[in-house]
Parts: structure tokens; sequence; C-alpha cells
């Protein structure tokens, strides 16, 4: 079955970086698109970034363009988020999500992934 596993997150002061991956198994991953999302206390969860299985095609929310970016390593069966510049905003546990269908582009739409991890928490403090 399909396990992702998220790591990297942590606690950083506004303005610094983290990098969260996601290493999946359990199905070829370079034919599935990827996401990361986040929910913060008493919040909807939020799309965050995709990548299609399209090299060098992917989305970001408007609230981290310019310091957040998403990445794939087929080889390694792994999906990146770099997160610069980080803000007490950007507080909340962080989950990647794979998407359900093989082929299909990249979507922000949490209905569109079948498969999550457990997530991992991210704390900027201000």
């Amino acid at each position: 079955q399909v396990q992702l596993v998220e790591s990297g997150g942590g606690l950083v002061q506004a303005g610094g970086s983290l990098r969260l991956s996601c290493a999946a198994s359990g199905r070829p991953f370079s034919r599935y698109a990827m996401g990361w999302f986040r929910q913060a206390p008493e919040k909807e969860r939020e799309f965050v970034a995709s990548i299609s299985w399209v090299e060098g095609s992917l989305a970001l929310a408007d609230s981290v363009k310019g310091r957040f970016t998403i990445s794939r390593d087929n080889a390694k069966s792994t999906v990146y988020l770099q997160m610069n510049s980080l803000k007490p905003e950007d507080t909340a546990v962080y989950y990647c999500a794979q998407r359900a269908l093989a082929w299909r582009g990249l979507t922000t739409t949490p209905g569109d992934y079948d498969f999550w991890g457990q997530g991992t928490q991210v704390t900027v403090s201000s």
C-alpha cells in the first residue's frame, strides 16, 4: 500500500528556513502528481504547493509564492518543500499527499489526493 512519510519540520525563528521531505513508497512515484497542504489550529486544511508528474510543472499558493518552492526526486521517490523567509503565519501541520490517479496534472484540490502522510509540525516564532 502507499505510504507517505514526512520529515524536516521543527521550530524556527521568523525569517528562517526549513526543508520538508516526503518519502513515498508503494507504487511508481514518477507517475503521480504530489502536493503539500497545511492546517493551522482551528483552520481548514489549505493548499500550499503541487508538482505534476511532468517535469517543471508546479503551482504555489499566493501566500507562499516567492518564499516556498516544491521539487521532486523521482529516483528517491521523494518530494520536497523548501520554505524560506518563514513567517509566524506559516505555523501549521504540513501534510504531503499523492494524487489518486496516475498521469494527471497538478491540482490544488484536496479531494483529488487519495493518500496522505501523517503530517509534520512547523512552528515559526516571532
